[in-house]
């Protein structure tokens, strides 16, 4: 069974137990947050969702001496938008009084672990903007290095996970937000996480009503059918490893795959909303969903060669099913691009994250020092989707067949400080496994070669049908 709150990626070491959801008192007024910062002439702009700036208030009534978290929101080329801000969850056995004389008790792998938690539950497009602290006036002078560290610490942990680069014109400028409990002073700056020696930058922090009640959505079911092989060289039958390459090479499938919204193809640098009306003055969150079909290429085309390479394996992997895939886009003129790159990354990071879900599972059950999977067919777990207050934004998660609804209810409040109805919990309807097929021992090198020969001939097979397949639909 899975632990009830996320667990932590692959050789972590960190599992959170959550401790329930918290009586909240009542808010301060938005308007006594004050900006620290006067706008930058070349500073970035942060536009926040305003009940936002609730929800810092409530936490800064509460520090003892100090209370941090991530910014969830979207990047673009001219603007950034938080969506959601969210504690970090306190450890079970951690103490209620912090040592208030310094932040050196900030445990920068409790947040980074709870950063790639966060970061599973993000549909396309949504992902983990910077960090912010609420501290004691005693504290505030050495929040800004605490902060400095936490956004690179926390980028780090992300980039790690990653099947993807970012391209060369994406923003790599993080947030690091810091609030004083008794001044409720707001001090926003930004660090380049692609530069080590990168300086803050200031930046703007304007609170916005309805920020994210009319985003845009792709939506997209993505058939998946990849066979990977168990290299016998790999010490130990090293599975993750060997799964994660040949997501490597199916992510590199998808990049390159054509993306048709509403049938079309569309140019990239085109507006996503062109030809549709922009509802203005409507604070009700509604989404405005787009169907995308996904085409992916078969091969590489006559000009590049390409070649069959036999190697020994000691088993292999196939994962198949339909998977659910979703991103979301601002509704200020976003580019064709931006949305396509948004859901590719999805595509290949729900993929990703199921795997890793499975494997953590599987080391939770049967132990980590397990390495040799005999042959057995896993189920991956179901995404399923959770709307946010206000918005027309919808958070996921991840659930097993057997787990409990309220699972999934404790991880939102653990994970996101989110309550969750059990009626407003989507479930995808979705069928994925894992077949894990080892080689017996008995097979010798020439049947090993052959079994390999076999396979090349199946995929080739496979093709030809999807090619067949494809010409009749055209």
């Amino acid at each position: 069974m899975r632990e009830h709150a996320g667990l932590a990626p692959p050789n972590h070491g960190v599992i959170f137990h959550a401790k329930g959801a918290r009586q909240r008192t009542l808010p301060l007024p938005v308007e006594t947050i004050e900006l620290g910062l006067k706008p930058a002439a070349m500073g970035r702009t942060y536009f926040v969702e305003e009940a936002i700036g609730q929800y810092l208030s409530n936490l800064s009534m509460k520090v003892q001496p100090y209370v941090t978290g991530l910014l969830i929101g979207q990047c673009s080329v001219q603007k950034d938008y938080v969506i959601q801000a969210v504690r970090t969850p306190p450890k079970e056995e951690q103490k209620e009084v912090i040592n208030p004389s310094k932040l050196e008790s900030i445990d920068e792998e409790w947040i980074t672990a709870h950063a790639s938690q966060v970061s599973r539950m993000l549909p396309g497009g949504l992902l983990v903007l910077g960090v912010f602290i609420i501290t004691c006036p005693e504290l505030s002078k050495d929040s800004q290095n605490a902060l400095r560290k936490l956004v690179f610490a926390v980028e780090k942990s992300l980039t790690k996970r990653r099947l993807w680069k970012p391209a060369e014109e994406e923003v790599s400028e993080r947030a690091a937000l810091q609030i004083c409990s008794a001044t409720k002073k707001v001090v926003c700056r930004t660090y380049d996480v692609q530069d080590p020696k990168s300086s803050a930058k200031p930046a703007d922090w304007k609170y916005q009503s309805a920020l994210s009640a009319s985003w845009f959505a792709l939506d997209c079911t993505v058939n998946v059918n990849i066979h990977i092989p168990l290299l016998a060289t790999s010490s130990n039958h090293d599975l993750e490893k060997n799964i994660k390459n040949g997501l490597n090479r199916w992510a590199k499938q998808i990049e390159d795959s054509v993306f048709l919204i509403s049938g079309q193809v569309k140019d990239d640098d085109a507006e996503l909303l062109e030809g549709q009306k922009k509802s203005r003055g409507n604070t009700q969150s509604s989404s405005q969903f787009s169907d995308v079909k996904v085409l992916t290429q078969l091969s590489q085309g006559s000009s590049h060669r390409s070649t069959a390479t036999v190697q020994i394996c000691s088993g292999s992997v196939n994962l198949k099913g339909a998977v659910k895939c979703r991103a979301y886009t601002h509704n200020n003129k976003p580019k064709v691009k931006e949305a396509i790159q948004a859901l590719k990354r999805d595509i290949i990071n729900t993929l990703s994250d199921r795997c890793e879900i499975l494997f953590e599972d599987l080391i939770i059950n049967e132990g980590p020092h397990k390495k040799d999977f005999e042959m057995a067919y896993h189920v991956l777990p179901q995404r399923l989707f959770v709307p946010v207050a206000g918005s027309s934004v919808m958070l996921s998660d991840y659930r097993f067949g057997e787990e409990a609804i309220g699972e999934v209810q404790e991880r939102f409040v653990e994970m996101l400080d989110q309550s969750v109805q059990a009626e407003d919990i989507q479930i995808t309807e979705e069928i994925n496994t894992v077949g894990i097929c080892p080689v017996t021992d008995n097979v010798d090198d020439t049947q090993q070669k052959q079994l390999t020969k076999a396979t090349l001939l199946l995929k080739l097979q496979q093709n030809m049908e999807h090619a067949n397949w494809k010409n009749k639909e055209e």
